[in-house]
């Protein structure tokens, strides 16, 4: 894999883990264009870098969490996040095998697909009905904090985007854009931090035989995805999803085109 590639992928990763338009989907549309792409393992093991993106921007609030429970006895926050991760935690781990060895998952017409009805969601969000609004600092209830774990569930399907799925079913729980994509982000890190372990434990061999290339990947995923974070964070403080809805739709038409031709 040439070096060039090797940062482009790394930059994918980092930008569209965080920006709600599909890590897994752009990375399905890659495999078309770049040999790399269709390298499972490099792909999850840059996942380390937008897991220290995410753990350098939240270090504060991380902080704050950790000493929530360690020091002060207060566990809502803590217990919301692992009642959000297990849903697709556990779904994830069990049909790990079938996901990696089935072609839907690999399907640009279901990228297609997933791409355009998400992105008609995220344009219509905020005309749809929602929950009783959650106030600033105010915990979210166990029951809104599983809906959310539930919504992440589907971004197992590839076009979907984690950070979407979960960012708008924080906005149906009530929270507003910015307070959803918090959420979203550190329920997160149980389920990332979980597959990171589980890669350098089960696939050390080829990290030792690739170790320059994954370092540069994970590098790139990590400036991206510190750029994607702080973006999205300072966006949606002002502004909703449609722009990325419409995003969203508009490279699934290009896709439903693309696959007119083939």
């Amino acid at each position: 894999m040439h070096t060039i590639e090797i940062i482009i992928l790394g930059i994918i990763q980092g930008l569209t883990e965080f920006i709600p338009i599909s890590s897994s989907g752009h990375l399905v549309i890659a495999q078309n264009f770049f040999s790399g792409a269709s390298d499972h393992l490099f792909l999850e093991f840059i996942n380390l870098g937008t897991l220290l993106a995410l753990v350098v921007f939240f270090r504060k609030k991380i902080v704050s969490i950790v000493r929530g429970i360690f020091v002060e006895r207060k566990y809502k926050l803590a217990l919301n996040i692992l009642i959000t991760a297990i849903p697709a935690g556990l779904i994830g781990y069990l049909l790990s095998d079938f996901i990696g060895s089935t072609a839907f998952f690999g399907s640009l017409g279901v990228v297609m697909v997933t791409l355009a009805t998400v992105g008609v969601v995220m344009v219509l969000l905020e005309h749809l009905p929602k929950a009783s609004a959650v106030k600033d600092g105010e915990p979210l209830s166990s029951l809104r904090a599983l809906i959310i774990g539930l919504a992440q569930v589907f971004a197992l399907i590839p076009g979907v985007s984690r950070s979407g799925s979960t960012i708008i079913a924080g906005r149906l729980s009530g929270l507003n854009a910015a307070s959803a994509a918090e959420y979203s982000f550190l329920a997160s890190l149980p389920i990332m931090i979980g597959v990171t372990l589980k890669i350098f434990v089960s696939d050390r061999d080829y990290l030792m035989a690739n170790f320059v290339p994954l370092m540069i990947g994970n590098v790139a995923a990590f400036v991206a995805g510190v750029f994607a974070i702080g973006f999205l964070m300072k966006y949606l403080a002002n502004h909703s999803l449609a722009i990325f809805g419409w995003y969203r739709i508009g490279l699934a038409a290009v896709l439903g085109l693309v696959l007119l031709v083939q």
